[in-house]
């Protein structure tokens, strides 16, 4: 098959790009917007034609949640209409596509892990604008898979781990918010469940996937430290409310993933083992 993978440049499309390289049987074509403007339906479809496109995986987002708030109608054109884009031009083609997708498509306010078909009720523009791209992908393409996915981090680009080891190493003190309950998602393993969909087949529909366990940002942030050797930094724990942002974050946002271990037969790496996995690779570069 021709593969198009769009973003990327971000954290999960750099992990895409690794493991292609261990797939002989299908070709990739990695674009970003410089190679591919996703926002604009006739450079989609001459993509497509010109490299006989069989698929799309949408690595593609506007992930930053709180400017996402003041800039909503970029944030719209990129999360919510451009994957229908994307999802109708491939369906002309009888292809399939997968969405990467949020868990802030939920509220938070449950206590027990979220299952994929219960009722959606984001807060803020980042949710409520990933959660028209599912939409428009699942009405648009028949063959679409849309993947739920939180917390992400990976040795490329700018996340959470990386700040927090900076910040560990350069501080005496940081406060991280306690009372945010989720779970941390190595960028490699979800690529890694793209990789084995692709190859086993596309099951439409909607599927939730993180790394096992639950964790606050602060005992993220503990275990982030523990791993990187960092000793000398105290890490204070902090209520939501402490530290407020523009945007406003899913107090709980576990989400249940029955439905793809079952479908693809796979294992789920805990969190704090794909952590360590991480930050070994970022000690050793």
């Amino acid at each position: 098959m021709n593969i198009l993978i769009t973003g990327c440049n971000g954290q999960l499309g750099n992990e895409m790009q690794l493991l292609e390289k261990e797939d002989a049987a299908n070709n990739y074509f990695n674009t970003d917007v410089a190679e591919l403007d996703i926002t604009d339906v006739e450079a989609i479809e001459q993509f497509l034609a010109a490299n006989n496109i069989d698929g799309i995986v949408n690595c593609a987002a506007y992930t930053a949640v709180d400017k996402a708030e003041a800039n909503e109608e970029f944030c719209t054109l990129l999360n919510a209409e451009a994957p229908g884009y994307l999802a109708h031009a491939i369906e002309k083609r009888g292809g399939w596509m997968i969405q990467i997708s949020t868990d802030y498509v939920f509220d938070g306010t449950q206590h027990i892990p979220y299952q994929e078909d219960e009722d959606t009720c984001p807060n803020s523009v980042y949710g409520r604008t990933k959660l028209v791209g599912e939409f428009n992908v699942l009405k648009l393409c028949q063959q679409s898979m849309v993947i739920r996915t939180a917390w992400l981090y990976s040795t490329f680009g700018n996340n959470f781990v990386k700040t927090m080891i900076r910040l560990g190493n350069e501080r005496p003190e940081l406060g991280v918010i306690a009372d945010q309950i989720g779970t941390p998602t190595y960028a490699r393993d979800l690529a890694r469940i793209i990789m084995t969909a692709i190859s086993k087949g596309i099951q439409p529909g909607i599927y939730h996937f993180t790394n096992e366990g639950v964790a606050s940002w602060y005992d993220f942030t503990k275990a982030i430290h523990r791993l990187a050797g960092i000793t000398t930094c105290h890490v204070r724990p902090l209520h939501t409310s402490e530290y407020p942002t523009a945007a406003q974050r899913p107090p709980y946002s576990v989400l249940d993933k029955t439905k793809i271990k079952q479908t693809y037969g796979i294992e789920i790496p805990y969190w704090e083992e794909s952590l360590k996995e991480c930050i070994d690779k970022l000690m050793t570069k």
